[in-house]
Order: structure tokens, then sequence, then C-alpha cells
């Protein structure tokens, strides 16, 4: 599956969106001024299946 890159305003605009679509196993990449920062991925998918509070 293609990866979409997006910027960090559309992101936080359409969030429940974008968690859907990497769920269902679509590469998303969160961009800031059109650098990639971070990408969205399923737990289930890290190494360890955990994941770390937000402060």
């Amino acid at each position: 599956m293609a990866t979409t890159t997006v910027n960090i305003h559309e992101a936080k605009t359409h969030l429940s969106r974008l968690i859907e679509r990497a769920e269902q196993g679509e590469e998303i990449v969160i961009a800031k001024a059109g650098t990639p920062k971070v990408r969205l991925t399923p737990v289930a998918d890290s190494p360890t299946g955990a994941f770390l509070p937000v402060r």
C-alpha cells in the first residue's frame, strides 16, 4: 500500500481517520514543514506491543 504524508495541522484535524487508515495497513507519515517527523503504526506492529504513556 502507498505511503500518505500529511502535515501536522491536517493530522490534528483528521487524527481519527488517519488512525483508522493506519490500522488497515496504510503507512501514514506526519511531516513538519515538509520534513517527515513521525509514522503512525498500529501497536500490534511494534516489536514489543508496548507503548509509552503520554506526558
